[in-house]
């Protein structure tokens, strides 16, 4: 194991990442999967229901459609998604933490897309002349195919890391100090 992952964080980062972090790790999930699940929602109004974009606004979106339009709100997002990846982090090693690293990562692009999209939002500037805010893969690639493809290529290691997470070696476990996955021990019984 690097030296990086044998540094564990004290205090409240080191509950989080030993005994909460099978419930912070729950909780972050069940919110990644049902944005995830938006913009395949998304997806379907457009592609299987042949919606045009302006309407197909996920679930969320149809009750509440300035959602969807709220660049502040999409880059709070993703900006909140990169925090708890680097602050969830330090529960996991091994394969998993590399897979972890890896949503990291792209994670990390997410955002700084959507910071340009943000960026445009509360400046009128735009990216290579567009009519709304644009960011760069988006000039290849339209917006909702693009977002979609984003938050699929972050939720699958995200999964793959927890899935090798909770079935770590006993080793992986004593790194971080993590009890995911781990068996309650039964008492001792003593003998008379």
């Amino acid at each position: 194991m690097s030296t990086s992952e044998l540094a564990r964080p004290t205090g409240f980062l080191g509950g989080l990442n030993s005994r909460y972090h099978h419930r912070a790790l729950a909780v972050f999930m069940i919110i990644v999967i049902a944005h995830w699940a938006e913009h395949i929602v998304q997806a379907v109004q457009i592609y299987g229901l042949g919606w045009p974009t302006s309407r197909a606004r996920g679930v969320l979106g149809m009750p509440f459609p300035w959602l969807i339009s709220q660049e502040w709100l999409h880059y709070g997002y993703a900006l909140v998604m990169l925090v708890f990846l680097w602050v969830l982090r330090h529960g996991f090693a091994g394969r998993s933490r590399q897979w972890w690293n890896l949503a990291l990562g792209i994670q990390f692009w997410h955002h700084i897309e959507h910071l340009l999209l943000f960026i445009q939002a509360q400046s009128g500037w735009r990216l290579a002349g567009q009519k709304v805010p644009t960011s760069i893969i988006q000039l290849l690639v339209p917006r909702v195919e693009l977002h979609l493809f984003y938050n699929t290529i972050v939720t699958i290691p995200m999964i793959v890391a927890v899935v090798l997470h909770r079935r770590a070696s006993k080793a992986e476990h004593e790194l971080t100090g993590c009890v995911c996955g781990l068996k309650p021990q039964a008492p001792a019984l003593s003998g008379s």
